[in-house]
Formats: structure tokens, C-alpha cells, sequence
């Protein structure tokens, strides 16, 4: 009796550790240990730091292409990278002229993390957020639904470059608690669109 139960949790902790999917939908609920590192993107403002040599150090921002200008390497991709990847990939440039370079690389001010909203709502725009926020905080910045929207068919589209995905979201099930309907994060470049 305990042998199958023993079988099944070891394939359960072999496999990814999820559970299986009842159905194809999006898995849209996100944890702090689900997320990857921050990836910086256009109009962030680095500061990368060569120990020992500040001719190469500097305040570097990213441009829209999403590229920075450092002496020796010209340009350098940033955007796309997490501050360590990027880090590493100076490391490796920096190898040719400077033995065992000991750089570090920070984000002093995030800039590209910015989602829209847009459609039947108090305030649409384009909002800069600086920290993780999950729908129902955007359409708060937007102050909330005009008269006559409808707030069940609330729509975040979302791309990945190639693709637009449209994610539904009803305010309404959310905010009676019923299940169904979870508040997920939004993720830079969003479109929050109110009907």
C-alpha cells in the first residue's frame, strides 16, 4: 500500500512539479519564485561599475534599440539581459583589455517597465510602473471604470514579439471572490483593454 504512494510522489517530484492540467487555459497565477530575474529593457539607466578603472565605468543609458555605449566596446545589448547576464557578457568583452575584469552592473532607474490602459476607463494612458502589479492595480492608476463599462470583459493583450495573446479578465468574479478568475500580474508592455 505505501509502495505506490511512494511511486507516485517520486514521479510527481520528477516531473516539472505541477499538477495536471484540467484543461489548456493559461496557467496566469504567478509567485514570487515563478518570476525571472528583472530583464532590463529600453530607457532603463544602468551603472556599470570596472573595478579599478573608472575610464571604463559610467552612468550608461539604454537606448531604444536596446543597446549601451561603453568605451572599449562600443555597443553592448543590454536590453533583454538580466543585470548578471549582462554583467557576464561584459566580463568576457572586457577580457581582451583588461586582465580579470571585476565588473558590476545596477539598475539605477527603471524606465521601461510601462503597461497601457485603455478603453472605457476614468484615466487611460500609458503608466511607468516601478515595482510588480497585478491588474486590478492598473486599472486603479487608471481610477477605475467609466459609467457604462464592462468590467467582465476587461481583455490584457499581451505579445511576446511574434504574437499577441489576448488574456480575458473579469473584475467581476474577482471582486465577489469567486473562483474562476484569478488577479495576475501584468508584465511590461501590456495593453489593458476596458470595452
Amino acid at each position: 500500500m505505501m509502495i505506490p504512494m511512494v511511486l507516485a510522489l517520486a514521479m510527481w517530484t520528477l516531473s516539472d512539479g505541477s499538477e495536471p492540467a484540467a484543461d489548456a487555459r493559461p496557467r496566469l497565477e504567478t509567485s514570487a519564485a515563478d518570476l525571472p530575474g528583472y530583464r532590463i529593457g529600453p530607457e532603463d539607466v544602468l551603472q556599470v561599475s570596472v573595478w579599478g578603472n573608472e575610464a571604463v565605468s559610467r552612468t550608461a543609458p539604454v537606448r531604444p534599440d536596446g543597446r549601451i555605449s561603453l568605451p572599449l566596446l562600443n555597443d553592448v545589448q543590454a536590453a533583454g539581459l538580466t543585470p548578471m547576464e549582462l554583467r557576464d557578457e561584459l566580463s568576457r568583452r572586457l577580457a581582451e583589455y583588461i586582465p580579470h575584469p571585476e565588473v558590476a552592473v545596477s539598475v539605477t532607474e527603471v524606465k521601461s517597465f510601462k503597461v497601457s490602459v485603455i478603453g472605457a476607463v476614468v484615466k487611460p494612458g500609458r503608466y511607468e510602473l516601478k515595482s510588480r502589479a497585478t491588474v486590478i492595480d492598473v486599472l486603479a492608476m487608471a481610477e477605475g471604470f467609466t459609467e457604462f463599462a464592462a468590467r467582465s470583459r476587461v481583455v490584457i493583450m499581451r505579445s511576446d514579439g511574434s504574437r499577441v495573446e489576448r488574456l480575458p479578465f473579469d473584475y467581476d468574479k474577482v471582486a465577489s471572490g469567486s473562483s474562476g478568475q484569478s488577479n495576475f500580474y501584468v508584465r511590461a508592455g501590456d495593453i489593458v483593454l476596458v470595452p
